[in-house]
């Protein structure tokens, strides 16, 4: 009788894994960028989470938000992680994207400038690197520069160069006077005699860069998939709070930085919250993106609330078993 109970009680116990295990579905999953802020995503996938949670995910690196988004739209990936003003725009466009969570909530860009540029003023007439013309950051560097009486074209030059990593070498190369550089690559220039002219969340504070998102009908239809890949985002990012030496030890490893810089990265992006303990997008920086959308004509008045791009349901439900944080 006792072993009879024994087997049944381990049985209990184990069915939920050999469950999880029987279920388990091919979950293609698109990301931008493997850099300091995307880390959450191979944190899920390198330690188990995803598995975990019944999901075969394989992590697909595009060299793009706007091609994660067309990953996305094109059905090749379930999910997506890029940013949201170009998931926002697709959607404008007719695509069925919704965001569900935030990978990278606040902007974590320094604008550098050579060693003879250390102020504002100093890049009157100067040429700046940026990952393009049009893109979100392009204009958070536009605001920036606004906001300290400098407006473009007439007082400076934007040169595109490429998104951070290609920012860097340009201005490292002297192709550029400044660019806007995001942490840890900020620090590389810092101690390469660069200056730290302005930090871009000083003067926008609220600003969603990066999300997570899906097709709408997909998540629909697929519900608890949707929300077993949310649970995983959430423990994946509160790993990173709760085990700092371990996890500064994979970022330095898993996103091939210098362990300084991991350790710099990680102190910056938990002190000021850019990674969610929850997974949840930045509703007020999603609104900030539509207002800067809005500015760069690409959304027309009265302009849309957020809660028209994003659906926080599913990490809701997600959230409900693990508790907030």
């Amino acid at each position: 009788m006792n072993r009879i109970i024994v087997f049944a009680i381990v049985s209990l116990l184990l069915a939920p894994s050999l469950a999880a295990a029987q279920e388990r579905i091919k979950f293609p999953v698109s990301a931008s960028s493997k850099t300091l802020g995307y880390s959450p995503l191979w944190v899920a996938s390198k330690q188990g989470f995803f598995e975990r949670q019944g999901l075969d995910v394989q992590l697909v690196l595009v060299s793009s938000a706007d091609k994660s988004t067309m990953a996305l739209v094109g059905g090749s990936v379930l999910v997506g992680s890029g940013s949201i003003d170009a998931s926002i725009g697709a959607t404008e466009q007719g695509a069925d994207l919704v965001a569900t969570g935030g990978v990278i909530n606040g902007l974590t860009h320094m604008l550098m400038g050579a060693k003879k540029f250390k102020t504002y003023e100093d890049l009157r007439g100067a040429n700046i690197g940026s990952s393009s013309l049009t893109s979100g950051t392009a204009f958070v560097l536009r605001r920036m520069m606004a906001a300290k009486g400098l407006q473009y074209p007439k007082d400076y030059q934007m040169i595109n160069v490429g998104p951070s990593a290609q920012s860097f070498l340009a201005l490292t190369a002297n192709r550029v006077d400044a660019a806007l550089i995001a942490v840890p690559l900020s620090s590389d220039a810092a101690e390469m005699g660069y200056n730290i002219i302005g930090r871009a969340a000083d003067i926008i504070p609220n600003y969603q860069l990066t999300e997570i998102s899906t097709r709408r009908s997909w998540a629909e239809k697929n519900r608890p998939s949707m929300v077993r890949f949310m649970r995983a985002m959430v423990l994946a990012m509160r790993w990173l709070y709760d085990n700092k030496e371990p996890a500064i030890n994979f970022l330095a490893k898993e996103m091939r930085l210098k362990p300084e810089h991991a350790r710099k990265g990680w102190e910056y992006y938990t002190e000021n919250k850019i990674w969610n303990p929850n997974a949840e997008a930045n509703v007020e920086g999603i609104r900030t993106v539509i207002q800067i959308m809005g500015e760069r004509n690409l959304l027309k008045p009265p302009l849309p609330s957020p809660a028209k791009y994003l659906d926080h349901s599913y990490v809701e439900e997600a959230l409900k078993e693990l508790g907030r944080r």
